[in-house]
């Protein structure tokens, strides 16, 4: 937002802006942004600077906000000293109710492992020769142990903690209690929307009361596969299609609450924050539809898949004379799919992004994700699996429950990266090096595999020929001893002396 000086009542205002100036600026900024378009009007952007001022993210040129109304006039605004951020609380409200899973040492209620009877039996050979091998050590002595039955209760309870956990993960919270009230989480709705679908992997209902009335039904089976699925008996005129489609518009646009429900309503706007990030958003969207009251998972399938179909239907017919068919269905269906309880006339904007990105990624949306169920699944039969001890395992460390990892600046990643593996390669060298036990020989060899297999860390260390030379110093060689049978005469082959005979 530019700032500069005002005058206002022969007083001079330094770093403000007003509220006129405002509304041109962020109108043109949010036209001309991918995730709105041109479409936004200029009350709507008025709208979102009532929702500013109202959240102290902008004040009055004397520091009041809240209270006040933002009107688009020539009152002077700025930007508050301090943020209006609120830090994030570090404990999870949720690991107070977590269930605590029998360990390997717990007993069933009431009884004991030493306290259970035991039938004698009769020695024999073989038998001593196995417990006499156990007994020096020879055979792991081990022992079954029997988990508790898990109750319906534990299972619902490990499919909430673990859902949640994936959530607060991809979010990168550090809890969910300012987006998301825990308690008001069901369990059962999570099981049923992930178990309870057809092969098309639309939510079966089993109270048919809540299913959506024939009539809205096959309007929308009309539509979606326009223009082979109208019946032929009906009056077929001009204009039938629009008026097919109003009476789909007016059932889902007096619903109570809309498809997102009221207090899902932060998660599904935390999430807008990722839609730089496709693939993240996708995941975080997955779960957070895995939280609805299924009839709402199912009115959202149905209509997502209609909305998705009319878009890239060439044949549909305009529906609306001013709006295209892409923008008719953001702005017909977004306010019944995402609005806020206290805020409603404040949610437009957030809607239409929302309904935008549902729509174009309908199809991975509404599934279930499948590396929560397998990893939940798989949690849960383990559980229930029975179980050998060895001494001294006490640890369950065949499946733990997820544990996330810290998140690291890409500085560090970086640093970790080009150094995490030269450090320990370094200080290996350097132990082969002081090794007093290794000759000259061995070492020179250990030393000539290092430099062949490591390069980098073996140039950083011997940087020059020098310094490679001051390791193994040259031993003067010792002179040549003078042989005294060097100065005498050349050995000469015998001769035959004169015989002394006559």
């Amino acid at each position: 937002m530019p700032l500069r000086k005002h005058r206002c009542r022969f007083k001079s205002y330094e770093h403000c802006f007003t509220a006129a100036e405002a509304v041109d600026w962020l109108h043109d900024l949010l036209r001309c942004n991918q995730n709105f378009g041109p479409e936004v009007t200029r009350k709507q952007t008025i709208q979102l600077l009532k929702k500013f001022l109202k959240n102290h993210v902008i004040e009055d040129i004397k520091g009041k906000w809240g209270q006040e109304d933002f009107e688009d006039n020539r009152h002077l605004y700025r930007f508050p000293p301090s943020s209006p951020l609120k830090p994030y609380p570090k404990k999870l409200p949720y690991q107070k109710d977590v269930i605590k899973f029998p360990e390997w040492n717990d007993p069933p209620p009431g009884t004991s492992q030493e306290n259970i009877p035991v039938r004698p039996v009769v020695m024999n050979s073989e038998m001593w020769y196995k417990r006499h091998s156990i007994a020096i050590g020879e055979v792991p002595a081990c022992r079954l142990v029997h988990r508790r039955q898990l109750t319906e209760a534990n299972v619902e309870e490990i499919w909430k903690s673990m859902t949640l956990s994936y959530l607060q993960k991809i979010l990168g919270l550090d809890s969910l209690e300012e987006v998301l009230d825990i308690k008001l989480v069901n369990s059962k709705f999570i099981i049923h929307n992930v178990y309870s679908v057809s092969k098309q992997g639309v939510v079966i209902l089993d109270d048919k009361s809540k299913e959506l009335p024939h009539w809205v039904l096959s309007a929308m089976k009309c539509l979606a596969n326009w223009p082979n699925s109208c019946d032929l008996k009906q009056p077929m005129y001009l204009g039938f299609e629009k008026d097919v489609f109003k009476t789909i518009a007016d059932y889902y646009g007096h619903l109570k609450e809309p498809l997102l429900t009221f207090h899902l309503f932060d998660a599904f706007v935390s999430v807008l924050g990722l839609l730089q990030k496709e693939k993240v958003a996708v995941e975080a969207f997955q779960i957070c539809c895995l939280l609805l009251p299924p009839e709402n998972r199912r009115k959202l399938q149905l209509l997502m898949r209609m909305m998705a179909r009319i878009c890239l239907n060439k044949e549909m017919p305009p529906l609306c004379d001013g709006f295209g068919t892409r923008t008719l269905m953001v702005q017909t269906f977004s306010h019944c799919i995402l609005c806020s309880k206290d805020e409603v006339d404040l949610d437009e904007l957030l809607a239409a992004r929302l309904v935008t990105f549902l729509m174009d990624n309908c199809q991975e949306i509404l599934k279930v994700p499948l590396a929560l169920q397998t990893s939940i699944e798989e949690r849960v039969a383990h559980l229930r699996r029975v179980q050998i001890k060895y001494p001294g395992a006490d640890m369950d460390i065949t499946l733990s429950a997820p544990s996330f990892c810290r998140q690291i600046s890409p500085e560090e990643f970086e640093y970790q990266r080009s150094y995490g593996s030269q450090e320990p390669l370094a200080a290996l060298l350097e132990e082969v090096i002081t090794d007093a036990k290794l000759s000259c020989k061995e070492k020179k060899k250990k030393l000539k595999q290092f430099q062949k297999s490591y390069p980098e860390v073996y140039q950083e260390r011997f940087p020059t020929p020098e310094s490679e030379a001051l390791l193994f110093p040259e031993k003067p060689k010792p002179k040549p001893q003078l042989l005294m049978w060097a100065l005498k005469k050349p050995f000469q082959p015998f001769q035959r002396t004169r015989s002394f005979r006559m």
